[in-house]
């Protein structure tokens, strides 16, 4: 019988691995995100406590009786209820050769244990590690990593030679939020004059931007343009200590990945290390975060570039005068474009780069008005119901969902209903209650309809959004929404669809 228990909690082990393993592919293979994770789908809906209560009363039960461990191993298998057991938003399990590895680490550390206490007679170390998976993972995520670092190095090796012989101009971009945006508002306004190669999508890591190295950069390749994203201190001073950026920007200061980094002060020193082989550093002075690093930088003998969408007389603005964003350097009208729909303070601080890349002002000014929508970032396009849809859902923040509600506010005009669909703001740590209750209460004075997705954020969301006059619906996920803006919504009618959480989110 003792065999028979253990063989089940193995299986059951096994469905659990397979959810776990997906979280933490998803989670970019951060230990202690899969725990993390774990705690809120088995500690969110009462219908998952209530089986957690069960597997862990089986679980103390297992050490008198071992067949009550085909009851743990029942429940770590099904359970958490919502979890997919293979995904579909973004997608499966991807068996890469990095998951390979984990996994395989994984069923050690769950597979070695049980069968000694098989030996010795007793089924409780495997139901434990069953009841564990998630922790499992996570320790086998930290087993691994120095792994990974050491498997990478080639590729990161490969591409710094290959930056020193091509020897390209490089411009680095970070942010809280609008780096990507920004990245490819600089490519577009240096390619008329100059050879230029971004880095694709947001390959923002180690990883992504030796493969950008790797496979686009090629000889006559005159501006290289990098973002680098982090979830803590160190790791852009790593990136920069092979890309070495000549120039470096920062965007914008925001709450975001406030789980892994606690607080403001935290993301303004892990960014700031954008700077440490920048000879040009170009700043969003708007930004209350960044305006104070102005004399640091200029002490440490770096060339500063203000940039601001209110003052005309930093060093670029873009400012909306009417119906048109007019640019200026230093003071000086170098170009204007009517109905653009962009954020004034990330034209700026790219018009900061390109000319710093050595795009004339003249050929800036002709490629402004056709500076291009990023994927997923305040895109406009016709839905089938004949509605207008604004898609914002490669991600979200305060003040990015901010500019989504005003973009609303204004297409909105004379429409029908006015709906937003959203699943809220994660990553803001302590204030992702009161951050995603506040947008709510702003959503429902914009919309007539504020349709909240998933359960994630769904009690905050809905407490703010209560108070206004918006009609307030909650549905189970993102295809259910789809299904409700189909069957509500036609033509004269705007949806705002704003972020979209990958199906690993309860």
């Amino acid at each position: 019988m003792t065999a028979v228990a253990v063989i089940a909690c193995l299986v059951g082990a096994g469905l659990a691995g397979m959810r776990w393993l997906r979280v933490a592919q998803r989670e970019h293979y951060l230990p202690g995100s899969t725990i993390r994770f774990a705690l809120r789908w088995w500690l969110g809906a009462g219908f998952n406590r209530l089986l957690l209560f069960g597997v862990l009363v089986n679980l103390v039960l297992t050490a008198a009786f071992a067949p009550f461990a085909v009851l743990v191993a029942l429940g770590v298998g099904v359970g958490p209820f919502g979890l997919r057991l293979k995904g579909v938003a973004p997608g499966p399990l991807a068996w890469t050769r990095r998951m390979r590895t984990l996994a395989g680490v994984w069923g050690l550390l769950t597979v070695a244990p049980a069968a000694i206490g098989l030996g010795l007679g007793s089924v409780v170390p495997a139901a434990v590690l069953a009841v564990l998976s998630p922790a499992v993972v996570d320790v086998a995520l930290a087993i691994t990593r120095p792994i990974e670092r050491r498997l990478g190095m080639p590729f990161v090796e490969r591409a710094t030679t290959k930056l020193k012989s091509v020897s390209p101009l490089v411009l680095a971009i970070t942010g809280s939020y609008g780096k990507t945006s920004t990245k490819g508002y600089v490519a577009h306004l240096v390619e008329g004059t100059r050879s230029v190669v971004p880095t694709p999508r947001s390959y923002n890591n180690s990883a992504g931007i030796a493969r950008a190295v790797n496979e686009h950069l090629t000889l006559g390749t005159e501006v290289f343009i990098a973002e680098m994203g982090t979830y803590g201190p160190g790791e852009i001073a790593d990136l920069c200590s092979w890309v070495r950026p000549t120039v470096s920007a920062i965007t914008a200061i925001g709450p975001v990945h406030l789980e892994r980094m606690r607080d403001e002060q935290t993301i303004v020193r892990a960014k700031s290390e954008i700077f440490a082989t920048a000879e040009v550093a170009v700043l969003n002075v708007d930004d209350p975060w960044l305006a104070p690093l102005v004399p640091d930088l200029a002490a440490q003998g770096k060339r500063v570039v203000r940039c601001s969408s209110t003052d005309t007389a930093a060093d670029v603005s873009a400012c909306v005068e009417g119906d048109e964003l007019v640019v200026r350097q230093a003071g000086h009208v170098i170009a204007r474009a009517s109905g653009l729909d962009v954020p004034p303070t990330n034209v700026a601080v790219a018009v900061a780069l390109a000319l710093e890349a050595g795009a004339p002002p003249d050929a800036i000014a002709k490629r402004l008005a056709t500076l291009p929508v990023a994927a997923n970032r305040l895109a406009v396009t016709t839905g089938m119901s004949g509605a207008k849809v604004l898609d914002d859902t490669f991600n979200s923040n305060p003040a990015g969902a901010e500019v989504a509600l005003r973009t609303l506010g204004r297409m909105a005009d004379g429409a029908g209903r006015i709906v937003v669909v959203t699943p809220g703001m994660i990553e803001l740590g302590a204030r992702q209650v009161e951050e995603n209750r506040r947008f709510g209460e702003r959503a429902a004075s914009v919309a007539t309809d504020v349709v909240v997705v998933g359960a994630t954020n769904r009690r905050a969301l809905v407490d703010g959004a209560t108070g206004g006059a918006a009609r307030v619906v909650a549905v189970e996920g993102m295809d259910a929404a789809r299904q409700w803006v189909k069957e509500n919504v036609g033509p004269g009618d705007v949806v705002l669809y704003e972020n979209h959480l990958p199906d690993h989110f309860p």
